[in-house]
């Protein structure tokens, strides 16, 4: 294409004034002319289509490959339903009570929701959930999820709409959006799959808000991007610099512009008000968390362990080359024994489908064919796509390229991060938007021939794909599974070809048609390729233990056992041990309290006097600590651990174990159970105390101070002498997620211990008086109370004690300059 062409191409992208632009219109060749005039032919043609009638053909097209979930054959598994619905229930059950769900005692021995990006409390869509359903089934569940992609898709259609690009290329963009890459293969996290969805609403409004340069519009904007923020993930993180990047891009233009600039002061600034009035504080609650937590910050070397590996971009020609998707192959991404054996262990850690980026065959032909060979990725309209995209594509690949280097150490936030992987979400989004773009051109005629260096590269490309695939994926998981990845591409992608000549024939006569010929093509393509398989889809009779009412016998059984060790002062708590993969927060689905659970953060003192990682999925993962060495220990005491669930025997869980140190209860299809008679009460009214050496206690572990007797202390307590005896009692009058009440008998006086984790939001009264909470037996909540009988009353203050906190960390940083 000579360089008058190439002006009529880039004057064709702007539908909207390719005629008022005199520059584009000089030197014009014949076959420009052509191009020009196919291009306004196109947008009548787009334009002809309603948008009500492409919105009722995306949802019939949608609707298929959702279909399976939908319908409750199946149900989205792993961390969907380990993580995720397990909150979602809590907040529903909460509220149901009428509770505040802040707090959860149902985890970590206590859990701030409100803190945490995962507790779903700032999902619209699973708050309405919540509010209309006390107990939440697996298949409402997936529904929002599936809603949050359709309405991500819409905001393409949206915006393709506003533009004139034909209806065609916006149906294929969302079909890829939708069901492409990440968005299918790692649906099961749920977070990023909510944040991804803001992306195209937002772009789609703030576009809006920068061409009329309205400031109404621009709050809308906010709303969506304050959305967006406050998912607090690294696909909301990745969003928010492509959106910065677009306000950027609108400014430059063809050129920078102080006319332009100007004009988004207004939307812009409304913009920056409305997302910060909605992301301000959780981000703040997240960001006070995280200084607390096990993990304030990810090494380099740890996120660069993340990376996508570069031959998994071969995957986006071929939906499943290394046969991720079946369970009897032993692929578990490049770190695997297989890869280390055929070409070293690169230090990566990834799950199985995190190389899962097929998008469909139209996509790939469109972005490969027209975009990169043909060179319209750089045509005007879709140029700040494709600079986006590649940046993107730098940061997935992570420690394979200098680029994650430098944006790890000058990009705020990025540092918050463990996976550069994550930016798969985002990069198939952005490469769904390119690929509709190139078939709105392609229906629109303004495609240009190519040339016959062009046609080589077309035909060489597929050639050399089908080639490097056939011999890299031979050498990691064998020959027979990659020739059948590499015959269905080459079967779809034949087909993908001819899908898009017939359409634009169809095209000239019935626009609608050609739109919805592609939509099946793509529904179709994206149902068969990425069809649901074991990361994305297993039977919802697994996940039977999630059920509020469920008749999972194991769960029946440690509910009877904590029912029938109730008492006034007790609230006893289980573990749940390498059982399966959705069992650690089953506790928060269920009400009862598990000392562990399924979360990547914990609280730092938490987590150094357990030791325990991010779930006990499997036996493995229950490691023990020189405070908490056994369950024949002061420290399970404490806890008041009453049930031991284990998916083992409970020796090869703790080999420290002597008989008769647990009671075996039974063997049901799930575990072994046993029961500690130990525990202690949730509250404890001690007259003895010491002051004690946490960290010390956290290196050597429990000294000999019998915990039913004495507390320990980091300080002398004001107000209350050493007893030793003095009798007295404690009992609770209300346990609530965010407020327990406590009547408490004390003749002599003395410490009340509360068995709960100590977090500092967390304020305390004795008769409405207020009063300290001390940090007692290391992680521990306790006061001292006074002769006599009182109501000790335990309330979780997290907006005070938040704005506090800053104001506390603002006046240090002020006061500790020079």
């Amino acid at each position: 294409m000579d360089p008058a062409e190439r002006s009529a191409l880039s004057a064709a992208d702007d539908h909207s004034s390719w005629w008022h632009e005199a520059p584009a219109r000089a030197a014009i060749t014949p076959r420009a002319t052509l191009l020009l005039a196919a291009a306004g032919r196109a947008v009548v043609s787009a334009r002809r289509i309603p948008l009500v009638l492409t919105v009722a053909i995306f949802t019939l097209a949608f609707l298929f490959p959702a279909w399976p979930w939908l319908s409750g054959k199946l149900t989205i598994p792993w961390d969907a339903k380990s993580q995720f619905f397990p909150q979602a229930q809590f907040l529903a059950s909460s509220l149901a009570r009428g509770e505040w769900p802040w707090w959860s005692p149902n985890v970590f021995a206590g859990w701030p929701q409100i803190s945490d990006p995962q507790s779903l409390l700032l999902s619209p869509l699973h708050v309405l959930l919540a509010v209309t359903n006390a107990e939440i089934g697996l298949r409402g569940f997936d529904a929002m999820t599936f809603a949050y992609l359709f309405l991500g898709a819409l905001g393409i259609i949206l915006f393709f709409h506003d533009r004139g690009w034909h209806a065609g290329g916006a149906l294929v963009a969302a079909m890829a959006f939708a069901f492409g890459g990440s968005a299918s293969a790692r649906i099961q996290h749920t977070s990023q799959i909510i944040s991804l969805a803001y992306l195209p609403l937002a772009l789609w409004v703030l576009s809006r808000a920068l061409e009329r340069s309205s400031w109404r519009t621009g709050l809308a904007a906010g709303v969506l991007g304050g959305l967006m923020a406050i998912g607090r993930d690294q696909v909301a993180l990745l969003s928010l610099y492509v959106l910065a990047g677009f306000v950027l891009a609108h400014w430059i233009g063809d050129g920078p512009s102080l006319a332009r600039l100007r004009a988004s002061i207004k939307p812009l600034a409304a913009t920056a008000a409305s997302a910060s009035v909605i992301a301000a504080v959780p981000i703040m609650m997240t960001t006070l968390l995280a200084a607390r937590s096990n993990r304030p910050e990810i090494s380099f070397t740890t996120a660069a362990g993340g990376s996508i590996h570069p031959v998994h971009l071969l995957q986006f020609a071929f939906a499943d080359l290394f046969g991720a998707m079946d369970p009897d192959i032993e692929y578990w991404a490049p770190q695997s024994p297989i890869w280390d054996a055929a070409w070293g262990w690169p230090g990566l850690y990834l799950s199985q489908n995190m190389g899962l980026l097929y998008a469909g065959a139209l996509t790939l032909v469109a972005v490969v064919s027209f975009g990169l060979i043909r060179g319209l990725a750089w045509a005007r309209e879709i140029r700040f796509f494709s600079l986006a995209t590649a940046l993107v594509l730098l940061y997935a690949l992570g420690t394979y390229t200098p680029a994650f280097q430098l944006m790890y150490d000058v990009l705020p936030a990025v540092a918050l991060y463990r996976r550069p992987a994550d930016a798969t979400f985002v990069l198939v989004a952005l490469i769904a938007m390119m690929a509709g773009y190139f078939v709105h051109c392609w229906l629109a005629g303004a495609v240009p021939p190519a040339t016959r260096l062009q046609r080589a590269l077309e035909i060489a490309c597929p050639i050399c794909l089908i080639a490097g695939a056939l011999a890299l994926a031979h050498s990691v998981v064998g020959f027979r599974p990659a020739l059948v990845a590499v015959t269905t591409a080459v079967v779809f992608t034949t087909a993908a070809v001819a899908a898009l000549f017939l359409a634009r024939r169809i095209d000239a006569r019935w626009p609608a048609g050609a739109a919805a010929f592609i939509a099946a093509f793509m529904t179709f393509d994206l149902a068969w390729n990425n069809a649901p398989h074991v990361s994305t889809a297993l039977p919802p009779q697994q996940f039977e233990a999630l059920r509020p009412n469920t008749n999972d016998e194991t769960v029946q059984l440690i509910k009877a056992r904590l029912a029938r060790a109730a008492a006034p002062d007790r609230r006893d708590r289980v573990e749940l041990i390498g059982i399966a993969y959705h069992w650690p927060n089953l506790s928060l689905a269920q009400g009862f309290d598990h000392v562990f659970g399924h979360n990547p953060l914990r609280l730092h003192w938490f987590h150094e006097a357990t030791h325990v990682g991010d779930t006990v999925a499997i036996p493995s993962q229950r490691v023990f600590s020189p405070l908490y060495p056994s369950y024949r220990s002061a420290f399970a005491d404490l806890f008041g651990v009453r049930v031991i669930a284990t998916g083992v025997p409970v020796e090869e869980v703790d080999s420290s174990l002597k008989p008769g140190d647990l009671t075996f209860i039974a063997r049901t299809k799930d575990a072994y159970i046993y029961e500690n008679p130990r525990a202690l009460p949730r509250v404890m009214l001690l007259t003895d105390w010491r002051v004690a050496n946490f960290d010390e206690l956290l290196r050597s572990g429990w000294p000999p101070v019998d915990p039913r007797r004495t507390v320990l202390l980091e300080k002398t307590p004001n107000g209350v002498s050493r007893a030793g005896s003095g009798g007295g009692s404690a009992r609770l009058l209300r346990y609530a997620n965010t407020e327990v009440a406590v009547a408490v008998d004390a003749p002599a006086g003395g410490i009340l211990l509360l068995n709960d984790v100590w977090q500092p939001w967390w304020r305390a009264s004795i008769d409405g008086n207020d009063a300290e909470i001390l940090k007692a037996n290391v992680i521990f909540r306790a006061v001292v109370c006074p002769r006599g009988r009182h109501e000790i009353r335990f309330s979780f203050r997290p907006f005070a004690g938040a704005f506090a906190e800053m104001i506390g960390k603002l006046t240090h940083a002020h006061t500790s300059e020079p």
